[in-house]
Parts: C-alpha cells; sequence; structure tokens
C-alpha cells in the first residue's frame, strides 16, 4: 500500500518528535555565559598601548582595579622617565658639539668644505707690464725723440707679427715660442694673438696721435693702473661687490670688481697728478703747467683762458677726472678687443677731451 506524499511526511514528524524530546531531557543544561567585557584602545604618543576593561552594561569592574592603576601609573612614570633621557642625551651631544668646536674652531663643516682657490698673480707678466712704464719715464726725461720710439715700437711690431701667426699655425714653433716666453703668456693668449703685439699697438697709436704729455700719461695708466687694478682685484675682489652692469650708459665687464676698479682709479690719479705736477715740466711744450694752466692751444689761443685752470684748481680736476677715466677704461666691456688696446686709446682721448673742454670754459669764465 503506497501512502500519499503528505501523509509520509505527517508520520516523520510524529515518529521524530519523542527522539528530540528525550535527547532534550538527557542533556543536562549548562549554566549561562556571561557577555565578555568591552576592550577600549586609547592611542598614546608612547609605544605602549592602555587597555581599559568595561563590562556591556556600564558598570566599572571592581575586580583587578589595584593592578590597572598601578598599571597606568607605571606607564606613566615609564613615559616621563623616556622624555628625560631624549632631552638629556640631546643636551648631552650639543655640549660635545660645543667643546669640539671650541677644541678646534677650522673643523666647522662650512670652512671644511671650502676650498681656497689658488690665485695665479702672473709675477713675471705684471713684472713686464710695469717695467714699461719705468722705461717710458726713463725717455721722456732723457729727452728722447718720440719719432725715434714710434719707429723703434714698429720695427719690433713687424717682427713679433711674424712669429705669432707662425705661432698660431704651426704647433711645432708654438711649443718653441712657448718655452721661451711661455712666462709671460696668458693660457687664454696660447690660442690667440699676443697681447705684446695689442701692447704696442695702444703705445704706438697714442705716440703718434696725441700730444707728447698726454700720451706719455697714456702709456702709464696702461703701464701702471692696468696691473693694479688686475693684483688687487684678485686680492681683494671676492670681498667686495661687482660692478654694475652698465656706468654711464657704457657696458662693464662683469669678471670686473669693485677693488679692481678704485684701484685702478687712485692708481691713474696719482699718475696725472705726478706726472703734471712733476715730470711734465722738464719739457716744454705742455698741454697743462703749474703757472699757465691749459695750453693756448686747447683755450682758442688765449693764454689768460688758460690760466683759469693753472695750479691746484686746475691739478685737482685733472687729478679726478684721470683717476675717474682710468678706472672705467679698465673694466669697459668692449668683447675681443684687447684692454692693452683699448686701454691707453680711451684714456688719451679722454683727456684730450678734458684739455679742450677747460679750455672752452677758461675762455667762458674769462
Amino acid at each position: 500500500m503506497t501512502l500519499p506524499a503528505n501523509d509520509a511526511f505527517s508520520l516523520a514528524l510524529a515518529h521524530d518528535q519523542p527522539r528530540r524530546s528525550s535527547s532534550r531531557a538527557r542533556t543536562p543544561s549548562l549554566p549561562r555565559r556571561s557577555s565578555s567585557p568591552k576592550i577600549s584602545f586609547s592611542p598614546s604618543t608612547s609605544s605602549s598601548v592602555v587597555f581599559s576593561p568595561q563590562p556591556a552594561n556600564g558598570m566599572p569592574v571592581k575586580r583587578g582595579h589595584k593592578r590597572n592603576a598601578s598599571a597606568r601609573n607605571g606607564s606613566q612614570q615609564l613615559k616621563q622617565n623616556r622624555e628625560a633621557t631624549i632631552e638629556e642625551l640631546i643636551e648631552e651631544v650639543d655640549a660635545r658639539i660645543a667643546r669640539e668646536r671650541k677644541l678646534s674652531p677650522s673643523s666647522s663643516p662650512d670652512k671644511r668644505n671650502t676650498v681656497k682657490k689658488q690665485i695665479d698673480w702672473e709675477i713675471p707678466r705684471k713684472a713686464l707690464h710695469s717695467s714699461i712704464g719705468f722705461f717710458t719715464i726713463y725717455l721722456y726725461t732723457s729727452k728722447g725723440n718720440p719719432q725715434t720710439v714710434v719707429i723703434a715700437l714698429s720695427s719690433a711690431l713687424a717682427v713679433l707679427v711674424p712669429i705669432d701667426i707662425l705661432r698660431l699655425k704651426y704647433p711645432l714653433f708654438e711649443r718653441a715660442f712657448e718655452k721661451c716666453v711661455g712666462i709671460f703668456m696668458r693660457d687664454s693668449e696660447k690660442k690667440s694673438s699676443n697681447g705684446v703685439i695689442w701692447y704696442i699697438l695702444g703705445a704706438n697709436t697714442v705716440l703718434f696721435a696725441l700730444p707728447l704729455d698726454i700720451a706719455v700719461v697714456s702709456i702709464l695708466i696702461l703701464s701702471w693702473a692696468d696691473t693694479a687694478a688686475s693684483t688687487f682685484g684678485r686680492l681683494w675682489g671676492p670681498l667686495t661687490p661687482p660692478l654694475p652692469a652698465r656706468l654711464l650708459g657704457l657696458p662693464l665687464a662683469p669678471r670686473k670688481s669693485l677693488a679692481g676698479f678704485i684701484a685702478a682709479s687712485l692708481t691713474g690719479a696719482a699718475v696725472a697728478a705726478g706726472f703734471w705736477a712733476y715730470l711734465g715740466q722738464m719739457r716744454d711744450n705742455m698741454t697743462w703747467s703749474w703757472d699757465a694752466g691749459v695750453s693756448s692751444t686747447f683755450s682758442g689761443g688765449s693764454a689768460e683762458g688758460g690760466k683759469v685752470f693753472s695750479g691746484w684748481a686746475g691739478l685737482v680736476v685733472v687729478t679726478v677726472c684721470a683717476g675717474f677715466v682710468s678706472g672705467v677704461a679698465e673694466a669697459l666691456d668692449l668683447g675681443s678687443v684687447d684692454d692693452n688696446l683699448s686701454l691707453p686709446i680711451i684714456a688719451g682721448g679722454c683727456l684730450w677731451g678734458l684739455f679742450k673742454a677747460l679750455g672752452w670754459l677758461g675762455d667762458i669764465f674769462l
């Protein structure tokens, strides 16, 4: 006999119910577990983590509260001890560094990392450069003929120019040339024209085109003011501010320093004052003299007009202007033009213009 599906399911439930009740009766009742305490984490700056157990019902825990309080007090004391220890270590390190600096003051990090640059004084070159000035004074005081000096310098130039061309064209000749006169050359001149050629060209130009006294002063400015600017610029240039990019609209070389400018200006002023106050009186036909002032050739033919700038008034004006012209001419940025050529021409031309202006002003004030 086959039962329907619904009847079979109801019979199975009825048959299973006594078995379930009997298993429940045989299983002893277990005690009910209390709810687990809630643990909250409180972050702190120290490495220790403080656990504060709290029951689920919010009531404070009575068991072990003394042990928890002592643990909290211990962690706070440990934190204070650690902070004190770090502060003591920092103070100790600072004190040790201070002692080391007192023992060796030159061993500071800035001074250890600073490398002092070696200065190339170019002593042979500067000695030759300055000696030309003394030779010029000798020729002037011995009343040498300037035309003879121009011819001698032109003859030397006719020999030096072919030698310089051969030096630049043939390496073998270049090595032989540098073995002989290499101590007078800069590194930049070993691959370009020699500075002596430009020196002779500048001296010849002022001797040929300007009055003798102005030409001599221009050569002295080239010989001594340029040397002073180079020497003091290398000595104290890093300690002084650089020159402005332009002065009175004229471009100045960025490599020039205030120390070199002051040295060139003072030297040029001293050259002009010393020459026209003492050495210039050894010859006639002077552009400026102590008694007559500016020559009549610069004052429109009037001797009285030239006397307006005689004596101390004229000497001070000439000295100040010559110093300023020397400093500016030495610091000019003219690109690839050698200063041995530009310095005497610019200085001599400006002095010639100065005496022209003084002669014109003398005629007006008269």
